[in-house]
């Protein structure tokens, strides 16, 4: 087995568990892409088993702190296991759901969804892509499915040393899906969509945005970066009177009203916009319109803190003019899925925002993401989502 050592004072993160080894953290020892490395500190103690990414800025990827562990088929499958056990303590009233979360299920790298009957994977580090095989068929075990489709494309594979792979690893299907999701009925295309096809992390926050509908009896709803309208379809299930969405994809704007007719609503009731956020809603001030409830769900604006100054004047500007454009009395949910804003600074851009609109609110509730994406206690990074209800004053 191979061995990397750490320099002195580096392994204080792994001794509180968490997994990530960087690559300024080493002091020698290395190995293979996605082969296991034994991780110790300067003095030779033992602190972890890893899987090595060479090409990675994190080096390391830790995948148990048990040095009687051995990492094989079986350590991943019963791994797999109990994250997909999990979920069953959780109130999920979809058949849509993330069963796998990464590093806060000790799959550092690895993310599952299941969309119905087919399941779909992104393997976004070296060491599950090592494992690509073995996880695939633990999956597909413990959720008794015959489907999985991998939609390992994004931005951070080639971070990883890794070339985009989609398509299907087991089984064959449709890529169009339908799920339900609370009392409403979606299309998915996890060929072609967002991360694995939808936003699964939205899931509670559509409910509530739903239920805020009906029990404040909005009546001018205002969805930006609507995507394929899941805020959208809760909104008019509320018993919103109108609502305008706002979308700069043309497929995602005809599927968002594809929902609204399969979910039985007037499409009078909705109104779709392909445009620019930022340049409507300057138009809208212009002309004067309000309205008594708006959905911000930008786009990951900071992947990383290093980007998070830039961010912060996005979030801010987004953020000023729709309380520009919301009624006294009206109710703004707002997001940031930017894992380098954290929930305290976004709350500070809010207020900024805020002040330079001229508009004081209450802050109503704070948000994240449905409780299958887990934050862990050792592993804070997985709190990538939040979101403020904010009602003004």
């Amino acid at each position: 087995m191979k061995t990397i050592r750490l320099k002195d004072g580096k392994e204080r993160s792994l001794l509180r568990r968490h997994p990530w080894i960087f690559d300024s953290a080493i002091a020698k020892g290395g190995g293979d892409p996605g082969e296991t490395v034994r991780v110790e500190s300067h003095a030779g103690q033992f602190l972890a088993w890893a899987a090595f990414s060479p090409a990675s800025k994190i080096r390391a990827r830790a995948w148990s702190f048990d040095e009687a562990q051995r990492i094989d088929a079986a350590f991943l499958a019963a791994t797999c296991e109990r994250a997909v056990r999990a979920r069953s303590r959780f109130d999920i009233r979809s058949d849509a759901m993330r069963l796998v979360h990464g590093e806060s299920d000790g799959l550092p790298g690895l993310i599952v969804d299941r969309y119905g009957d087919t399941l779909v994977a992104q393997f976004l580090s070296a060491g599950v892509e090592r494992w690509k095989p073995q996880l695939a068929d633990a999956l597909l075990k413990e959720t008794g499915l015959a489907r999985l489709y991998e939609r390992s494309d994004t931005s951070s594979r080639p971070l990883e040393g890794l070339a985009p792979a989609a398509g299907w690893l087991r089984g064959e299907g449709p890529t169009e899906l339908t799920i339900r999701e609370n009392d409403w009925t979606l299309t998915v295309d996890i060929a072609g969509g967002h991360k694995t096809g939808f936003y699964l992390d939205q899931r509670d926050s559509r409910r509530k945005f739903s239920e805020f509908t009906r029990r404040l009896r909005f009546q001018r709803v205002l969805n930006c970066y609507c995507y394929s309208g899941g805020f959208t379809v809760a909104a008019l299930a509320g018993g919103a009177a109108h609502v305008t969405s706002i979308d700069s994809s043309a497929p995602a704007l005809e599927r968002a009203r594809a929902h609204v007719a399969l979910n039985g609503f007037d499409a009078a009731r909705a109104d779709f916009l392909d445009a620019d956020v930022n340049a409507t809603l300057r138009r809208f001030i212009e002309e004067g319109r309000t309205f008594d409830a708006i959905v911000l769900d930008p786009p990951k604006l900071a992947p990383t803190a290093a980007h998070a100054d830039r961010a912060a004047r996005a979030y801010k500007d987004i953020n000023r003019l729709a309380l520009k454009l919301l009624e006294p009395g009206g109710v703004l949910f707002t997001y940031s899925c930017s894992g380098g804003i954290s929930a305290d600074l976004f709350h500070k851009i809010v207020a900024s925002a805020g002040a330079d609109a001229g508009v004081d609110g209450y802050i109503g509730e704070r948000l994240g993401g449905a409780p299958d994406h887990p934050m862990t206690l050792a592993f804070p990074e997985g709190e990538y989502l939040k979101g403020l209800v904010i009602v003004r004053r």
